[in-house]
C-alpha cells in the first residue's frame, strides 16, 4: 500500500502521481561525498563548455566547421548534464526523493532530446574529420557553412523525433505501483517496468529506437575513422598527424558517451543494479570530460582562451 499511498483512483486501478528515486546510495556520508563530487563536476561542465562556446564565438580563426560542431556540442553537454544534476543534487540533500509523474515524463523527454541529438552530432563531427582528412580538396565545399547548419538542425530534428517516440510510448502504459525507480533520474527503461501490464512489445520497441541508434550511430564512427587511418597511412604528413590527434580526442569522447548507451539501451527484458553507477558516465562523466579533452589536446583552442583570458584582464 506505500506505493500505492501518493495514487488517484483512476477507473479499476489507481494511476501513480509521483515517482520515488532511490538515487545513488541511502548511506547518508556517501550522498554528502556524491554532493560535492557531482557539484564540483557540474560546475565544470558549465564554465569549461561555456568558455568553448564564447572562445569560439569570439575568435575569427576559429571559423572552420569543426569548431562550429565543437561549439554546438558544448551546447548540448550543457543541455544533457543539466536535465539530471540539478534535480539530483537536491535529491542528495533531502530525506524523501520524489517526482511528480509529470516531471518524470518532462526528465526523460529532455534527456532523450539532448543525449539523441548529441549522437547525431558526434557521428556529424566524424564525417567532418572524414572529409578534411580523405577529401581535403573538396572540404571547404562540401563542409560549407550552409551544409553545417543544415546538418546540425538536422540532429535536433533527429532528436526531437526519437525523444518524442520515447515519451509517447511510456506515457500510453498504465502506472498503478509500485513506484520506486531505482536510480537518480527518471529515464525510459526504469520507468517502464514499473507499468502494471505486458511491456514485452514496448521494450523491444524502445530497444530497437534506442539501441540501434546508439549502436549504428557507433559503427558509423567507427566505419569513418577506420577511413580515416587508412588515409593517414597511405600518405602520412606533420598536417595528417595534427588531424590524427584531433580524432584521438574525438574516440576518446565517442567511447565513453556510446559504450554505456548500448549497455544500457539495447538490453530489453533485463536490468543490472549497477545501470545507475553505468547512467553516471554518459550523463555526467562524458560532458565533463569534453571540455577537457578537447581544449587540453587542441593548441589553437588553448592559444584563443588564453588570449581572451588576457582580454577580460584588460578590462
Amino acid at each position: 500500500m506505500g506505493a500505492l499511498s501518493e495514487a488517484v483512483a483512476l477507473g479499476n486501478f489507481s494511476r501513480v502521481t509521483e515517482f520515488i528515486l532511490l538515487g545513488l546510495s541511502d548511506r547518508r556520508e556517501l550522498q554528502v561525498i556524491f554532493f560535492v563530487l557531482f557539484f564540483l563536476a557540474y560546475a565544470m561542465v558549465l564554465l569549461g563548455n561555456l568558455l568553448i562556446i564564447v572562445t569560439v564565438r569570439t575568435n575569427p580563426k576559429l571559423s572552420s566547421p569543426m569548431y562550429f560542431l565543437l561549439c554546438n556540442l558544448s551546447f548540448i553537454d550543457i543541455c544533457c548534464i543539466s536535465v539530471t544534476c540539478p534535480r539530483m543534487l537536491v535529491d542528495l540533500l533531502s530525506q524523501r526523493k520524489a517526482i511528480a509523474f509529470e516531471a518524470c515524463v518532462a526528465q526523460l523527454f529532455f534527456l532523450h532530446f539532448a543525449g539523441a541529438s548529441e549522437m547525431f552530432l558526434l557521428t556529424v563531427m566524424a564525417y567532418d574529420r572524414y572529409t578534411a582528412i580523405c577529401k581535403p580538396l573538396h572540404y571547404t565545399t562540401i563542409m560549407s557553412r550552409r551544409v553545417c547548419w543544415v546538418l546540425v538542425s538536422a540532429c535536433w530534428a533527429g532528436g526531437f523525433l526519437h525523444s518524442i517516440v520515447q515519451t509517447l510510448l511510456t506515457i500510453q502504459l498504465p502506472f498503478c505501483g509500485p513506484n520506486t525507480i531505482n536510480n537518480f533520474f527518471c529515464d525510459v527503461p526504469p520507468v517502464i517496468r514499473l507499468a502494471c501490464t505486458d511491456i514485452c512489445v514496448t521494450e523491444w520497441l524502445m530497444a530497437s529506437n534506442s539501441g540501434l541508434i546508439s549502436l549504428v550511430c557507433f559503427l558509423v564512427l567507427v566505419t569513418s575513422y577506420t577511413f580515416i587511418l587508412v588515409t593517414i597511412r597511405v600518405r602520412f604528413t606533420e598536417e595528417h598527424w595534427k588531424a590524427l590527434s584531433t580524432c584521438a580526442s574525438h574516440v576518446m569522447v565517442v567511447t565513453v558517451f556510446f559504450v554505456p548507451c548500448i549497455f544500457i539501451y539495447l538490453r530489453p527484458f533485463s536490468t543490472f543494479p549497477s545501470d545507475k553507477h553505468v547512467c553516471v558516465i554518459y550523463t555526467v562523466l562524458s560532458p565533463m570530460l569534453n571540455p577537457l579533452i578537447y581544449t587540453l589536446r587542441n593548441h589553437e583552442v588553448k592559444v584563443s582562451m588564453w588570449k581572451l583570458w588576457k582580454r577580460c584582464r584588460v578590462f
